[in-house]
């Protein structure tokens, strides 16, 4: 597939591969992405290659492979060294936020960092998601609702019950299917 990747004619991209990959459709979402990196490699582009490396980790993370999403959001931010776009590097720290927030204790200063941004763009909606991932990131105790489940058990039951498979459950949520 022939995708432009230039800033002017591929702002929506990242967009249309999140809403892909939400949908449960990474396999359309992966043509885009591979164009993204192909023309960011070819020609040393900063924008194609943060955006693209975020949008690789988006599609791992949709087809539960956690471990390489979180390494590959890491080599985007790194990409993101080269641009002054505060925007898309507060993007690529909430994906990577919501990654390891269940992994490991460093998800928090990634959402924090990235609702700072956010807020300091003035773009309330990014900074809602933000502000939602930081608050089941400090959700670390188990605290059983009512019902003897926890608020992150309550939402896989949600999900499940909604009719979603384990992995589809385990991709919105970007967890692994084992966890679902």
């Amino acid at each position: 597939m022939s995708s432009p990747t230039e800033i002017f004619a591929a702002s929506i991209v990242p967009d249309a591969v999140e809403a892909l990959t939400e949908l449960g459709r990474p396999d359309e979402a992966e043509p885009r992405v591979d164009a993204l990196e192909l023309n960011g490699r070819r020609l040393d582009r900063p924008w194609m290659l943060a955006v693209g490396a975020r949008c690789r980790a988006t599609v791992l993370a949709a087809r539960c492979d956690v471990g390489a999403a979180v390494r590959t959001a890491g080599c985007a931010l790194t990409q993101h060294d080269r641009l002054a776009m505060p925007f898309e590097r507060a993007r690529t720290q909430l994906l990577l936020g919501r990654l390891i927030r269940r992994e490991r204790s460093d998800a928090t200063a990634a959402l924090r960092d990235a609702l700072a941004i956010f807020e300091q763009l003035g773009t309330p909606l990014w900074a809602d998601r933000a502000r939602a991932e930081l608050a089941g990131a400090g959700r670390r105790a188990r605290r059983p609702a009512q019902d003897g489940l926890t608020p992150a058990e309550q939402r896989v039951a949600e999900l499940a019950a909604s009719g979603l498979t384990n992995r589809d459950v385990a991709a919105t949520l970007f967890i692994s299917s084992k966890t679902v």
